[in-house]
């Protein structure tokens, strides 16, 4: 690409590298030691969420590396900068987790303030760990500047005495040495075996779930999103990308011709198609907003409705991402939903072609059995459900993906933090038929939306996954399964009824039809919201404290700003 046949008559770097006027500014640049041609070129944003946090962020920044080649070949010049990223293994099951959801936004944030502060002209953006990757793709759009978006990749399975594992087993582990079924040699001994490598949690929790979303939604080119991490062959697409954004540029092709309100129906059915994370129907409408598209928890549950589930992939599942990757990455599951009529072929990608196009080529794999055909699916219908009942107005969603049982019914237990539930589980202080309700852990009432997955792995590794149900205002982790619902809004910290039930109220859960019911009447209910009382949080100051400020509900992604709708300029146009 001829850094000379882009104009920058409208492109946002001529505000700090065109005319006599941006000598001072320029003059910086030359400091970092850029040529004049170089400061001439298209600035290009190379974000990266890179730490030494988790494996998920580790290989980042060398990743970074070969995309900035990449940019420098098609005749751009790459401008590398980093972000924070909160990691959910790590911050689970403590305070630390009240951090994550709010990374999200930080991360959008700091991407978005960075890019305008320095007039970057596209921006290619690395993440690895659940809440970088939405939070790197609400960035795009929001700024809708040319863009692509790169997965650091997946960690590859551990192995433990001749079976594979991954994180989840390492979480379900303490549930079992919790009741003593086994030893603290063999907790050990998983904990040192099930990650091996660098790269995000290997199975088809939130980060390889919104991986998927970023291959079907456009925004990331086929394939770049299923190789693990330690492949060297992550470097192709890493350069690839650098390249391909310069013809972006080129072309004008911005995110908002991508994330159309057909490519957001895309990246619902392959969550779904996937037996995905619960945290797409959050991450979605989030996306969504950055874009000024109305798509919200009910439009992401009524695609999940109609959608097979087809691959066969852990927490319910039998593989990890490298396994789909090795039989034909997620272009293998995307050609099948296509062909049978469960993608839009029709949307734009940042490959310059359409989907369809991409798929053009993609031939089904009869050797593998990771993914099924779209015509014989694991299950008609998806591995998530959307939930709607008079205990959840608002909506609520379950991941069924390897459930046998969609139904249950029984006496509410009740706690006001995942705190009190863990140290009851841990315990053995419930009993077998309860429904186990954490509240007071929503966007605004944690603040921050915890996942609870060391209390469900721990119910999980203790034998009872399928004899209890646990609901919460909360959200559960891309790696919980059993008859977990989370997101149930509104949210106990503004009066909803999820805050207003006891101990013994009778609780209905059909995943079958998509309800979820306290056995209450509405005057009841009505009764109990006038003695309710709002309580407050620990959290009275700081970045949590001003997160619950602005948060908004689950249902419409737990967003904290006005969205596209409100916008009056964008970024791209200054």
């Amino acid at each position: 690409m001829d850094a000379k046949a882009i104009s920058k008559a409208k492109l946002p770097s001529r505000y700090v590298t065109v005319g006599p006027a941006r000598a001072p500014h320029r003059s910086y640049l030359y400091a970092m030691g850029l040529s004049a041609a170089e400061i001439a070129q298209p600035l290009v944003g190379v974000a990266s969420c890179w730490n030494e946090a988790a494996p998920c962020n580790i290989s980042l920044m060398r990743q970074a590396q070969v995309v900035k080649k990449g940019v420098a070949a098609a005749s751009g010049t790459p401008r590398e900068f980093c972000t924070i990223t909160v990691t959910d293994g790590i911050a689970m099951g403590h305070q630390g987790m009240k951090s994550s959801l709010v990374s999200r936004e930080v991360i959008a944030d700091s991407v978005e303030l960075t890019m305008r502060g320095h007039c970057y002209d596209a921006l290619v953006g690395l993440a690895g760990c659940d809440k970088s990757l939405p939070g790197m793709m609400m960035a795009m759009v929001r700024l809708n500047v040319p863009s692509i978006f790169i997965y650091g990749g997946s960690i590859l399975p551990g192995s433990y005495r001749g079976r594979q594992i991954t994180v989840q087993d390492v979480f379900e582990a303490v549930g079992q040495h919790s009741v003593g079924t086994i030893s603290d040699a063999d907790l050990l001994e998983i904990e040192q075996a099930a990650c091996p490598s660098a790269g995000s949690c290997g199975a088809q929790f939130t980060a390889n779930t919104m991986a998927t979303v970023a291959e079907a939604i456009g925004l990331a080119l086929p394939y770049s999103c299923g190789a693990p991490a330690p492949y060297e062959m992550r470097d192709r697409f890493n350069f690839a990308s650098g390249e391909k954004v310069m013809e972006l540029i080129a072309r004008n092709i911005r995110p908002r011709d991508i994330v159309t309100l057909k490519a957001l129906e895309n990246a619902a059915t392959v969550v779904s198609a996937t037996g995905g994370s619960t945290n797409a129907a959050l991450h979605l409408p989030a996306i969504a907003h950055e874009a000024g598209i109305k798509f919200d928890l009910f439009d992401v549950a009524a695609i999940f409705e109609k959608t097979p589930y087809i691959a066969d992939l852990k927490p319910g599942g039998k593989y990890v991402a490298k396994d789909m990757f090795e039989a034909g990455g997620i272009p293998l599951l995307m050609k099948t939903l296509l062909d049978h009529g469960y993608l839009h072929g029709d949307c734009m990608t940042v490959t310059g072609r359409t989907l369809a196009e991409n798929m053009e080529h993609v031939s089904w794999n009869e050797s593998q059995d990771v993914v099924r055909p779209a015509s014989r699916p694991i299950t008609k219908t998806g591995g998530v459900v959307g939930l709607k009942g008079n205990l959840a107005p608002e909506g609520a969603i379950v991941k069924v993906a390897g459930m046998s049982e969609l139904k249950f019914s029984g006496p509410a237990r009740c706690f006001d933090s995942e705190e009190e539930c863990f140290e009851a589980v841990t315990q053995r202080n419930y009993r077998e038929g309860e429904v186990l309700v954490i509240r007071y852990e929503g966007p605004r009432g944690g603040p921050g939306m915890r996942e609870m997955l060391s209390t469900t792995a721990a119910l999980y590794g203790q034998g009872m996954g399928g004899k209890v149900a646990l609901i919460t205002d909360g959200r559960f982790s891309g790696a919980t399964r059993g008859f977990c619902i989370g997101h149930v809004g509104p949210e106990a910290a503004v009066g909803g009824p999820i805050g207003l039930i006891k101990d013994g109220d009778v609780i209905s859960i059909d995943a079958l039809k998509g309800t979820i019911e306290v056995a209450l009447s509405d005057a009841e209910l009505a009764a109990r919201a006038k003695e309710w009382k709002a309580r407050k949080t620990d959290y009275q100051s700081g970045a949590i404290w001003k997160y619950a400020q602005t948060v908004g509900s689950a249902r419409d992604g737990a967003v904290t700003h006005p969205g596209a709708a409100r916008e009056t300029h964008c970024y791209a146009d200054i």
